[in-house]
């Protein structure tokens, strides 16, 4: 049983600690009652350039009174533990302060983003509040500033839990807009294949960004509001909002057409967020999207494990199969072929393209090259000669943005123009030039689209040394031993939280359920189901204290990482038949 002590005898710690050297702080690890709440101090740093502690703040809902219908569903919890995380935030940096060395004195919770997502920084039940968060214990050099420690204690985190976790103190209004607006798409989202759509955006919507680092929606005064093509508008009726109006994009291939600078990638990059709920006035609160939609591109350079890309790409010179294909540096269309079929093996339903970072030679070969390069000398099947067909015999849709290719034309069932940011529906001239000026190209399938090859996770994948470490590094970097996964191509990624759960996921897995009997997908799928069940502390080391920092990433995003990792050992399932 936790033992709880009083905050007199933290008091007398630090009181006895004062000027002392840093590790001495280690003396203060434990559980205080501090009258409105309960300070966890789970884990002291070593010194103070090192990482911050980490602690919790609990109190009981009878304190902290967030009534019962805020909660009472899964989408509403996560969205109040959300409008809290940010309220702490908010409130910590309004009082903490650089005191000392280091990060002494400094107060802080994962921030989070634009987007509405499960976090372990905050926890809300029926019984409990709990922050987790950061405090850089204050020393000056490596001795002990034990009074700037006391007040941070018992002056600081009070002021902050009255201004961020205190219901009665909360603007209750904008709150319940939060939650609202967070349900609203959850909901949006689960209707549209109701209406056999994969993407909505709904009119007034912002789309473009700030800046190119900046997430936050162009001032209102600079942006135009998006409003649907007559041809394409729908209307759903949300719980919160009542009816809303806007462009629903139907399942099957739909282009993304215009001229540069003109809001084509803008839309589509819309699109690819749309898989995540965002905060009330992003621009992109309207803008829903199927939830395992994932975008796709050319990336020189990556690995790949056996992965069977021969219904792109076939016929290698020398003989190479690409049924069982590996690579440790994949070209540009053998890293998009392989990337589309990892995919499809992680359960996607969309495919978002855009060919700006598309492989040429992937998508297309025209007329004039298949006269002069002959097709048993082309190993690429074009994508544009694959699109329908995924679509007829997997169900798996495609939003693709073009400026220069309208060979596309011939197998589209939507087209969209994006004109001075303004969409119009041309689905119908597309197809009329289609018609009148006939394509001289020829189709370069060979054979029918194959099912997709499962491949089964071996358990020498992540076979680490006493000495080796999982971990991540910030958005873009998880560290595996003395390998990293490189994930500066993994678009959809938004938040460094969510790449912390991954390496903890891919920890999670190397001790759980590295049978080398399951496959990839199903794995993920457990690991899904335990944090479904249990929380997404569960894949934490730290679980039962502080796994403060985690963020829940997609299945796409989790296996995305995993197929990227060098050191990856797999089968195809097919091959232990």
């Amino acid at each position: 049983m936790t033992e709880i002590k009083s905050g007199f005898h933290l008091k007398e710690i630090l009181f006895r600690i004062d000027g002392r050297g840093y590790k001495a702080y280690k003396d203060i690890t434990g559980h205080y009652d501090l009258g409105q709440f309960i300070l966890h101090i789970d884990h002291v740093q070593s010194d103070p350039f090192a990482p911050p502690s980490r602690m919790r703040i609990s109190l009981t809902q009878k304190i902290a009174g967030f009534p019962a219908h805020l909660q009472n569903s899964k989408i509403k919890r996560i969205a109040l533990e959300d409008f809290l995380t940010r309220a702490f935030a908010m409130a910590a940096h309004k009082v903490s302060q650089r005191s000392g060395t280091g990060t002494s004195g400094l107060i802080t919770i994962d921030q989070p983003g634009q987007e509405i997502m499960e976090r372990t920084s905050m926890r809300v039940n029926k019984d409990i509040v709990e922050a987790r968060f950061m405090l850089g214990l204050p020393a000056r050099g490596r001795k002990i500033l034990a009074r700037q420690a006391e007040k941070i204690f018992f002056d600081f985190l009070p002021e902050i839990i009255e201004n961020s976790l205190i219901y009665t103190n909360l603007n209750t209004q904008k709150l319940t807009r939060h939650i609202q607006i967070a349900e609203d798409q959850e909901v949006l989202r689960a209707k549209l294949k109701e209406k056999n759509l994969v993407a909505f955006v709904g009119n007034g919507s912002i789309l473009p960004r700030e800046s190119g680092i900046s997430d936050r929606p162009l001032a209102e005064e600079k942006a135009l509001p998006f409003i649907s093509p007559e041809e394409l508008e729908v209307s759903f009726h949300l719980p919160n909002q009542g009816q809303v109006k806007g462009m629903g994009i139907p399942a099957g291939v739909t282009l993304i057409v215009g001229g540069g600078y003109h809001g084509k990638s803008t839309l589509l990059k819309a699109i690819e967020r749309g898989v995540y709920n965002h905060i009330p006035d992003d621009g992109r609160d309207l803008v829903v999207t199927v939830a395992d939609a994932i975008k796709i591109r050319a990336e020189d350079g990556r690995s790949v494990v056996k992965t069977d890309i021969s219904s792109f790409i076939n016929n290698l010179p020398g003989g190479q199969s690409t049924k069982i294909f590996s690579t440790s540096n994949a070209s540009g269309s053998t890293s998009q072929a392989a990337n589309i079929v990892e995919a499809l093996e992680a359960g996607a339903s969309l495919l978002l393209l855009d060919e700006d970072t598309s492989a040429t030679n992937f998508m297309i070969r025209d007329g004039r090259m298949q006269m002069l390069v002959a097709r048993e000398f082309e190993p690429i099947t074009p994508f544009v000669d694959r699109v329908q067909e995924l679509y007829q015999k997997f169900g798996v849709s495609t939003i693709l943005v073009l400026g220069g290719s309208g060979d596309y034309f011939d197998v589209a069932d939507k087209v969209i123009m994006m004109q001075n940011y303004k969409a119009r529906d041309v689905t119908n001239k597309a197809r009329e030039i289609a018609n009148r000026h006939k394509n001289f190209r020829r189709q370069e399938q060979k054979t029918p689209l194959k099912e997709i090859t499962q491949r089964i996770l071996l358990k020498e994948s992540f076979k680490l040394g006493p000495k080796d470490k999982i971990k991540a590094k910030g958005l873009t970097t998880i560290l595996i031993g003395r390998q990293s996964i490189d994930l500066n191509f993994i678009e959809q990624l938004t938040h460094p939280s969510q790449t912390n759960a991954i390496a903890e996921i891919i920890r999670y897995i190397s001790r759980r359920y590295m049978n080398g009997k399951t496959c990839l997908s199903s794995i993920i799928d457990q690991v899904l189901d335990d944090i479904e069940k249990y929380g997404l502390d569960v894949i934490s080391p730290f679980y039962g204290q502080h796994p403060g920092n985690l963020a829940l990433p997609r299945k796409q995003e989790i296996a995305a990482a995993i197929n990227r990792y060098r050191d990856l050992k797999v089968e195809q399932m097919k091959l232990l038949d």
